[in-house]
């Protein structure tokens, strides 16, 4: 996949873009015109980031596991593939510094993807955006 042309926003700009995701519980439905738009902000902001943490929570394993894959493919990160696929609605959480990916059921009402943008710098982009659609760089 490529990385969309995200120099058309200043940083302000694709922070407003993303901030309407923020405290949502389940992201919202919105047209394939309007994802280019979120993608090209979220890629200029996980750009200007360390790295990213996401947080995805699901109707299924399978939904979860592809909405991980293709955010992480979106933020430069390889996926685990030997996740387990337990019935029913799943919490993901992949550490983009580290690796680390943790699945499991999830009982709560959430939908969506959490992406927590982290820098070493204080003055650097530490913020959370979401829930973004799971569907995004589908």
């Amino acid at each position: 996949m490529s990385t969309p042309n995200h120099q058309n926003f200043t940083l302000e700009e694709a922070k407003k873009i993303l901030h309407k995701f923020n405290c949502l519980d389940i992201a919202p439905i919105i047209k394939q015109s309007e994802k280019v738009t979120i993608r090209q902000a979220l890629n200029l902001i996980t750009s200007l980031s360390d790295y990213q943490i996401l947080g995805i929570c699901a109707d299924t394993a399978e939904e979860g596991i592809l909405a991980m894959k293709t955010y992480s493919q979106a933020c430069g990160y390889a996926a685990p593939d030997n996740l387990p696929h337990p019935e029913g609605p799943v919490y993901i959480k992949l550490n983009g510094k580290n690796g680390l990916c943790y699945l499991d059921s999830y009982y709560g009402h959430h939908r969506g993807v959490l992406v927590s943008c982290q820098s070493y710098e204080e003055a650097g982009i530490n913020e959370m955006y979401g829930h973004l659609p799971l569907d995004l760089f589908v």
